[in-house]
């Protein structure tokens, strides 16, 4: 009888093994595809295209600041006389995805290391432990992909960043984008906006995000999408995918400036090279889903960081297949074409 009582315990412990592992699993399945240069790229999102102040090949789009001269000069000892262009240029690629090592735009491949780190969640309201609202933590992988450059749109523009495929920067393995209290050491200015004031002003930085350009002087929100702090991964308030994987995004593009891998690209500054913005200037950059459903028409196609993820996303996300996201960002270029 002793026997059969442990038998019996023993085989529960093996069927609550299997229903507990077994949506956990189907949890950790990575989704996504390739993305197509042509069909899933917004090529709309190129304009406008300026010429000094004057907009050559308007567009609907907002814009930001252009130099007001046509002509620029660089180099040295004796400067070179050139056209001062405006341009977006699509130059990374992201996944952002809650299941670590899913590499959503690599057509959801999933490479696993063999050792357990970085794990990822979402997680919904629960009566234990206090939580009143859904928290959710993401990881990005950044890849270079400066599209232009590859297709040969215009040979020989020295503008166009050049470079070849590569995954340039993976958080898992990265410590800062795991805590809170780690990620404290590049931005410690955060204990300064964490008041009820500061993340008020949010609200005129969503507005302004979503009617035309987020606002660089609050540069610690991350307009609609919640708080740029704490940069990293973890969303205490994660409303939906879009807006989750969205705000992630927002602040790794954060991070990687404040780490002084990313630089300033735009305004008159950037005419002659690129140039160090450790707080990042979110007009700098536009946000084209490609993954799971592209967005490759209308206004908000691709729309600046902090823009309202309603309604133009609505529907983009979706259980099992839907779940990972990949986007494709465009940056705003000021360069003087020699």
């Amino acid at each position: 009888m002793r026997a059969l009582r442990l038998f019996a315990g023993v085989l529960a412990l093996v069927l609550a093994a299997a229903v507990f592992t077994t949506p956990a699993q189907a949890q950790s399945r990575c989704t996504g595809k390739f993305v197509n240069p042509i069909t899933d790229v917004c090529w709309s999102c190129l304009f406008p295209l300026s010429v000094g102040g004057l907009k050559i090949w308007p567009s609907t789009r907002p814009d930001t600041d252009n130099p007001s001269l046509p002509v620029c000069a660089c180099g040295s000892p004796v400067p070179r006389i050139g056209i001062a262009a405006g341009f977006w240029e699509p130059v990374r690629l992201a996944d952002v995805s809650t299941k670590p090592w899913c590499f959503v735009n690599l057509g959801g491949l999933k490479i696993a290391p063999g050792f357990d780190i970085g794990q990822g969640h979402l997680e919904g309201p629960s009566a234990i432990g206090g939580k009143a609202q859904n928290t959710s933590k993401w990881h990005v992988h950044w890849y270079v992909y400066p599209l232009l450059y590859w297709m040969e749109i215009l040979t020989d523009f020295l503008c166009f960043e050049q470079a070849s495929f590569d995954i340039a920067y993976m958080t898992e393995v990265d410590p800062l984008w795991q805590d809170d209290t780690l990620t404290a050491l590049i931005n410690p200015e955060a204990v300064l906006f964490s008041s009820k004031i500061a993340q008020a002003a949010c609200a005129g930085d969503c507005i302004a995000a979503t009617a035309k350009l987020p606002l660089d002087q609050l540069f610690w929100c991350a307009g609609c999408q919640g708080p740029m702090y704490p940069v990293n991964g973890n969303v205490p308030a994660s409303i939906g995918h879009v807006q989750a994987s969205r705000l992630a995004l927002a602040r790794f593009a954060f991070k990687i400036h404040r780490e002084g891998l990313a630089w300033g690209t735009m305004g008159s500054k950037g005419l002659c090279n690129k140039y160090l913005m450790p707080v990042l200037k979110k007009q700098q950059y536009r946000v084209q889903m490609v993954n799971p459903i592209p967005t490759v028409s209308g206004k908000f196609a691709c729309s600046p960081l902090g823009a309202s993820t309603f309604p133009p996303q609505a529907g983009r996300a979706f259980p099992v297949q839907g779940e990972d996201m990949g986007y494709l960002v465009w940056r705003k270029r000021n360069c003087c074409v020699l």
